[in-house]
């Protein structure tokens, strides 16, 4: 089969882990993928991605969050998908202005349109973040009931879409997968290289949604020893303004993006808390990677994170007062190894039951599979 896949390759966030590993592992089991994405020359083929046909679009501004296209990129891909022939159009949405584009592209050249919609959400709507995110929902829903399939994370997800007439068949809940035998749990000289006899990690990008201040507000608070170290692994538009009042003298250790994976693996492997406190979410990825390396994880409800930590493979929050809950949390994860331990054992086993890159994979090729079978009918029928 023949995947043309819109994603990203740039900057490191969630949506660029999803399009590495998921066409990885597509290219693994023998089928061909096209990458069409935003990138100067200089991005092409860079460390860790398979090499595979790439089509580069121009853009204006390229963010974690949103990217600004040229007005010749839309000319660019249509181009392309003529050229390329795919059976299938796979879009892991970049939020940009093709993503509006696609469903008529794809209808004019025959080709089924599938999508990722990472878009993070509060199902509950507790906050006033939730209601920027509930609007890109709505400014969606009439593009994505155009599209052959929505995947998104989660049942309220889908419910979410629901409400606002996207068709439910027309939406798959394919949680995401993570390697659980490259993240697996292993040696790390991480605690002696910090100097720490208790390891905490954040991994993520440092924005609103993801609540980072809450978490060194509790851990400022706390004064857990210089024993106890946090790390926080990641950059983002707030990362300038907090580093001044939350730097090592409390413990805490900024390490910036870490673009090399097994570095990454290292920390997580090393790692006793890995902590989320966001606002929204979709499905961490970066939550399933702590996981999978037997960390026991502490994060909120929001998104689907906390449907993935039920009944004791983590420890979920409310999205609201996270650094009051901290406050309690922090001292006795702290004092109480055995409790970690545990917490890491069932959080790896949830992760083999529900969530790995294999079972992902095999719902995105039946999700294939199904959006083929009308085309085959009408090209071949």
């Amino acid at each position: 089969m023949h995947i043309a896949w819109l994603g990203k390759k740039s900057p490191f966030c969630g949506n660029v882990t999803y399009s590495r590993e998921v066409t990885n592992a597509l290219l693994d089991l023998g089928h061909q993928v096209s990458f069409l994405h935003f990138a100067q020359e200089e991005e092409i083929n860079p460390e860790n991605w398979p090499d595979f046909q790439e089509v580069s679009l121009p853009f204006l501004y390229k963010s974690q969050v949103y990217t600004i296209p040229t007005l010749k990129s839309s000319k660019i891909l249509s181009d392309s998908l003529k050229e390329l022939k795919p059976d299938v159009v796979h879009a892991s949405l970049t939020l940009s202005a093709l993503d509006f584009l696609l469903p008529e592209m794809c209808q004019e050249l025959n080709i089924p349109l599938v999508a990722t919609f990472h878009t993070p959400f509060d199902g509950k709507r507790r906050n006033i973040t939730s209601g920027t995110q509930l609007l890109t929902y709505q400014i969606y829903a009439p593009f994505l009931a155009n599209y052959n399939q929505t995947i998104v994370f989660s049942e309220v997800q889908r419910e979410l879409l629901g409400r606002l007439n996207v068709p439910p068949d027309r939406v798959a809940v394919i949680p995401n997968g993570v390697d659980a035998e490259k993240y697996s749990p292993g040696a790390s000289k991480i605690k002696y290289e910090f100097g720490a006899k208790r390891l905490f990690v954040y991994q993520g990008r440092i924005a609103a949604e993801k609540n980072v201040e809450s978490l060194l507000r509790a851990w400022k608070k706390c004064d857990l020893g210089e024993d106890c170290k946090l790390l926080i692994v990641g950059d983002g538009p707030l990362a300038a303004n907090l580093k001044p009042f939350y730097g090592e003298e409390y413990n805490i250790i900024w390490l910036g993006a870490v673009a090399d994976e097994q570095r990454r693996i290292d920390i997580l492997r090393g790692a006793d808390v890995f902590i989320l406190p966001s606002l929204v979410e979709g499905l961490s990825i970066s939550l399933l990677e702590g996981m999978a390396c037997g960390v026991a994880c502490v994060a909120t409800d929001a998104g689907a994170d906390g449907e993935v930590m039920e009944n004791g493979a983590g420890i979920v929050m409310s999205t609201n007062r996270v650094s009051a809950q901290l406050r309690t949390l922090l001292p006795i994860l702290r004092d109480h190894p055995d409790l970690t331990a545990v917490l890491g054992k069932n959080a790896r086993q949830r992760v083999l039951e529900r969530y790995t890159l294999k079972r992902n994979i095999s719902q995105l090729e039946a999700l294939y599979t199904q959006v083929l079978q009308p085309q085959k009918m009408v090209r071949f029928g």
